[in-house]
Formats: structure tokens, C-alpha cells, sequence
């Protein structure tokens, strides 16, 4: 007996037909295996009921299962039906993921990574450091239980919540292989954005992969000095990297990059710093979300007036760069990355 398991829901159906060979088995019960348990409603191993029980005992002894992901707590928001999952994970960590209902479909805001260790001090999320990554059938477990539970499909997707995407980075290509495979849930990567603070030769790879995505970079300054104080990375990677990295991916897939930008009451919402911002996005092909901050109790960061946030978008608009204001959704529930997670485990 195997005690090392792997998650099934991680294999891509060549995966499946080279273990299938590796078992003797015949290779038609690779794509049986893979739009069974890629159905949609969040089969386990025992659903697998178009291949024989010995088999799925096979599988087993072999070290092979599907993953449970499953949902530990469940809040709705009376604002705006916002809904926040909380999943327990099969060797008990937490992960968060938040459902959100637009004119346009679902949308869903997945995590990749229990915790994170990027260290920005404006985020929840990075208070315990990164515990672990998550696999790609982890991260579609968490669309799986959803869509099972509320009786939905999503139209688009988000990998925006605990955890660096590009810190998990061969996970995060699987699961863009899983969910866009047309044996799968047959998502367009155009309807699905990926996050990251700006971890440039990942930025680069993952542009040289052409899926396609909207790429949305978390910058929250327009210069390296101010930015190093509340964002760590920082001090590996320069803007002036970031920005040649954002432009190779524009280059390659021919898809914008976004820009994450969360306004800190008299940190980064001044007039000067839009201005700067302006400067640094000048002629480019972007667009600029605004966020105001979600103030954690561990941080003394406080969120910036509604006055400065429209005065800010103005700002940049009056330079031609393109800019919204994220619309806060489930501020009744906590609805912010890993502020759940951390009241669930009494921190």
C-alpha cells in the first residue's frame, strides 16, 4: 500500500492513459476516469462507476484518490449575495474561496496556496506565511463544491485569493490545462485572470505559454521606494521589470495586463501619486483597478475616503489610462482574502 497519495483530479488524460498502461489497463479508461470525475459535481473516487470496483481498488493500493474538498463554513451577504466558502482540505488546512454574482454570470475567486509568503503587509492572507501549495485538483475542487452546492456554472474566474499563483506556478498550468480542456468545464483562458505581485520571470514564462489569460499585476505604488515599504517583494523584483515584463505579456498573447492598485489612506491615494502612476502608464495598453484597502487588525493601514478614491481615477483618466473602482462586494462577511480563514482557526 501506497501511503503517498496523488490527486486524480490533477492528471490530464495523458497522465491517465500512461497510468492506465503502467496498471494494464485498457486506455479508453483514461478519458472514462477524467469527464467522470471533471463532471463537474465534485466526484470522488467512488462515483467512478463506469470503470470496475477492482479498479478503482487498484487505484488506491496505487497511491491514487480524489482529493475532498469540502465545505467547512458558508456566509451570504445581505449586501449583495456575495458568498464566501471556507473548504477544509484533506490533511486539515483551510483554504477560502468567494462566489460573486454579476449581470454577466458567476464569477469565482479561487485560492492557490494555504496562506501565502509574500509578506505584503496591506493582506490577511500573508499574516501566517504560506503553509503549503495547493494542487490543480485542489484549485478546481473549490469551483467543483460551489458549482455542486449552489446548482450553478460559472461563466469566469479569478485566481486571486490566498496565496502567490506564480509561487505555485506548475499547479497553476495544470489547472489552466484541466479547466480549459474541452473534456473538462471547457473555460475560455479569456474568462479567467491570474494575480501576482510581479514575480517577472514567471510573468514571462507564462506569457510565452499563450493560454491567453488576463494577467493582473498587484503594483499598489508608483515608485520602488514607497512600494518596498509595505510589499517585500519589491526588493527583488523593480518596477521598471515589472513593466518590461507586463509588456512582454502584451507582446505575446496580445491581452492587456491589469493593474491592482489598493488605496492606503495617505500612503499611496495622494495626487502625486496618481500623477506618478500616470507617468509610469503612459501610451500603454492597460487597465487600472482601484481598490480601496480591506484594514486587517494586525496592520494599522486604514482604507482611503470615497473623496480620494474618485479624485484618484480622475486623475488618471485625465491621463488617458483607463481605471475603475472595484466594487466592494460581502463587506458584511469578510469577504476579504483570508480574513475567514483566520477567524475559523481562532487567530
Amino acid at each position: 500500500m501506497n501511503d503517498y497519495k496523488t490527486n486524480l483530479l490533477s492528471l490530464l488524460p495523458e497522465d491517465l492513459e500512461s497510468l492506465m498502461s503502467t496498471l494494464g489497463q485498457p486506455r479508453y479508461r483514461a478519458m472514462q476516469i477524467f469527464e467522470r470525475i471533471h463532471s463537474g459535481n465534485g466526484a470522488t473516487l467512488d462515483d467512478v462507476t463506469n470503470i470496475p470496483a477492482s479498479l478503482r481498488e487498484k487505484l488506491r493500493e496505487s497511491g491514487y484518490d480524489v482529493f475532498p474538498v469540502r465545505i467547512a463554513e458558508r456566509l451570504e451577504s445581505k449586501l449583495d449575495g456575495t458568498k464566501k466558502y471556507l473548504f477544509a482540505l484533506h490533511d486539515g488546512n483551510v483554504i477560502e474561496s468567494v462566489l460573486m454574482e454579476y449581470k454577466h454570470g458567476y464569477s469565482i475567486c479561487i485560492s492557490s496556496q494555504v496562506g501565502c509568503r509574500m509578506g505584503c503587509s496591506f493582506c490577511a492572507s500573508t499574516v501566517d506565511g504560506r503553509i503549503r501549495d495547493l494542487d490543480a485538483g485542489e484549485m478546481l475542487g473549490q469551483i467543483y463544491e460551489i458549482q455542486k452546492n449552489e446548482g450553478i456554472r460559472i461563466h469566469s474566474l479569478v485566481v486571486m485569493g490566498s496565496g502567490e499563483p506564480m509561487d505555485n506556478f506548475d499547479n497553476l498550468v495544470r489547472f489552466v490545462k484541466l479547466i480549459s480542456h474541452p473534456k473538462g468545464m471547457n473555460l475560455s483562458g479569456r474568462n479567467i485572470t491570474v494575480s501576482t505581485c510581479g514575480l517577472t520571470e514567471k510573468m514571462r514564462e507564462l506569457a510565452d505559454m499563450k493560454f491567453a489569460l488576463t494577467l493582473a499585476v498587484s503594483l499598489h505604488s508608483p515608485t520602488d521606494e514607497l512600494r518596498r515599504t509595505f510589499m517585500p517583494v519589491a526588493k527583488k523584483y523593480s518596477i521598471s521589470e515589472i513593466m518590461d515584463a507586463a509588456d512582454y505579456y502584451f507582446e505575446q498573447t496580445g491581452r492587456r495586463v491589469t493593474f491592482e492598485y489598493s488605496l492606503i489612506k495617505g500612503v499611496n491615494d495622494t495626487p502625486e501619486c496618481a500623477q506618478e502612476l500616470s507617468k509610469l502608464l503612459a501610451g500603454k495598453n492597460t487597465h487600472v483597478n482601484l481598490i480601496p484597502v480591506n484594514p486587517i487588525k494586525e496592520r494599522n493601514w486604514e482604507r482611503s475616503s470615497d473623496n480620494n478614491v474618485s479624485a484618484f481615477k480622475l486623475m488618471l483618466e485625465k491621463n488617458r489610462i483607463n481605471a475603475t473602482i472595484r466594487r466592494g462586494m460581502g463587506a458584511d462577511i469578510d469577504a476579504a482574502c483570508g480574513q475567514l480563514r483566520r477567524r475559523y482557526l481562532g487567530l
